[in-house]
């Protein structure tokens, strides 16, 4: 008797079922098709969520605005259009002020690593997902959450201290960056990014809250405004991973681990390859007679963090939770040291 073929076909079943049992996460992004973002996940968070599960769960990204405005991810993921998202959560400020406060701490912490450290290890995911519950009625599991990069100050005129800061024209979202700009004696401007170079080209704009280096080099931000700030001073955009909560539950505690591991050993590396590209382009650049790159002293940028704090405070007035988040926030930069 040939005990071969039932073994071989028992596997062949188990191995069958694995594959019709994969969990596919069909994902959204905040990123552009192009962005450099969006190869380096392609390339190294999406192969090892597969790897590390063994398979039985895949991710499909799609870029911004390909399902659903950026602005209703969380709506779209709620009730299953989308399975989940990762997106910039600064697009949710209106539907919950908490958002200000966790989406982009104006000149608040020093790197990208420390505010991933505050998701990961200091109750960043844990208010993330008590916004989340607010406006999708606990439909979104927030997996992970943490930015990726530090954007640098472009600007035509040299702005090498806090002090230099006063009187100048900066292109500024609205809101907690706007106020900040202003209460440390700037004018902030509202102009929308397609027009930023054609704004300090003509100057219109002294400065402008633009993107990461790497980001600004590439659409050609120093030729224009040849006095960048590196590291930056201010904007430093988290993202989040969510999975619609059903979808969530169709995976094992073991591969759920696997799911939010990989998203942050992620996210680590990106900030690392992106402080690494920035940090050989500043350099390039000013080693040239065009540009001079400018890194502020600690003592100026701590001045800006206490102006910035002023205004993080009204924010944090809006509602009970976005209080919430800048006491987690102001807890755990204590503990870093930032504040003393």
């Amino acid at each position: 008797m040939n005990f071969m073929k039932p073994a071989i076909a028992a596997t062949s079943l188990c191995l069958f079922a694995g594959a019709v049992n994969a969990e596919t996460l069909n994902i959204q992004t905040s990123f552009n098709a192009g962005d450099f973002s969006t190869q380096f996940i392609t390339e190294h968070w999406v192969p090892d969520v597969e790897k590390r599960t063994e398979g039985r769960v895949k991710i499909v990204l799609t870029p911004n605005g390909s399902v659903v405005p950026a602005k209703e991810t969380p709506s779209a993921v709620a009730v299953g259009v989308l399975d989940g998202d990762f997106t910039s959560v600064n697009y949710f400020a209106g539907l919950e002020p908490a958002y200000a406060i966790m989406g982009d701490l104006i000149s608040g912490y020093d790197t990208p690593e420390q505010m991933i450290g505050f998701c990961k290890d200091g109750g960043g995911e844990a208010i993330m997902q008590k916004a989340s519950d607010a406006i999708t009625d606990g439909e979104v599991k927030v997996v992970a959450c943490g930015p990726y990069s530090r954007e640098a100050l472009v600007a035509r005129t040299p702005i090498r201290t806090f002090e230099d800061l006063s009187g100048k024209k900066i292109r500024s979202p609205e809101g907690l960056a706007a106020a900040v700009f202003s209460a440390a004696g700037a004018s902030p401007v509202s102009i929308p990014f397609s027009e930023v170079f054609g704004a300090l080209e003509k100057g219109i704009v002294d400065a402008a809250d633009a993107s990461a280096y790497v980001n600004n080099a590439a659409t050609g931000l120093q030729d224009v405004a040849p006095y960048p700030l590196y590291p930056g001073i201010h904007s430093m955009p988290s993202m989040q991973f969510t999975v619609n909560v059903e979808k969530w539950a169709d995976i094992s505690a073991e591969d759920q681990k696997a799911l939010r591991d990989s998203w942050y050993e992620a996210m680590y590396a990106m900030a690392a390859e992106v402080a690494k590209q920035d940090a050989e382009l500043a350099a390039r650049d000013d080693a040239t007679d065009k540009i001079e790159v400018i890194d502020w002293a600690q003592e100026d940028r701590d001045k800006l963090r206490v102006v910035a704090r002023a205004q993080w405070e009204e924010f944090a007035k809006k509602s009970d939770l976005a209080k919430e988040a800048l006491d987690a926030h102001i807890a755990y930069m204590t503990k870093i040291g930032l504040f003393k």
